[in-house]
């Protein structure tokens, strides 16, 4: 669950970690799912005996499902400032896929606070860097700068 704190209490938390998401399964039927939205059906996604040819053993999640899930992940570890209004996608700085995410594999989100700038209209731009783990694994599957821009 993410921690609410007041505007002036942001630059206390700049370099430090905010949070730590729970596990999330990632199954063959969300794979097939984003597959089917996105029309990207790669066999290394949606074949599993194919798959099972590949130097990964089995089907692997789309690297941008890995990335959409943030939505879900990171949210609940990032901070929440006292008196927002709303929060909106502002995009990526950097994104780096590391480690494929195996069917069946979990995956959980590692957010630490980077920067905060200051915008006019009541604005805060937060960058945040993500960490995507995966259970067992010794490499990440991703890690991003996230922008997100908070009305306050």
């Amino acid at each position: 669950m993410s921690k609410t704190v007041s505007k002036e209490e942001l630059k206390d938390y700049i370099g430090k970690e905010t949070g730590v998401s729970d596990w999330f399964l990632i199954d063959q039927d969300r794979i097939n799912k984003f597959a089917d939205v996105t029309l990207d059906h790669q066999f290394i996604h949606v074949d599993p005996e194919a798959a099972a040819q590949t130097p990964f053993g089995t089907t692997i999640a789309h690297g941008f499902l890995t990335l959409s899930m943030l939505a879900h992940l990171a949210t609940s570890s990032m901070l929440s400032i006292e008196g927002t209004k709303m929060g909106v996608n502002y995009g990526t700085e950097k994104v780096r896929f590391l480690s494929p995410v195996k069917v069946d594999s979990e995956i959980r989100a590692r957010v630490k606070l980077v920067e905060v700038t200051e915008k006019p209209g009541n604005r805060l731009l937060l960058k945040n860097e993500v960490t995507v783990e995966i259970n067992g694994e010794q490499h990440p599957a991703l890690i991003a700068e996230w922008l997100t821009m908070v009305f306050v």
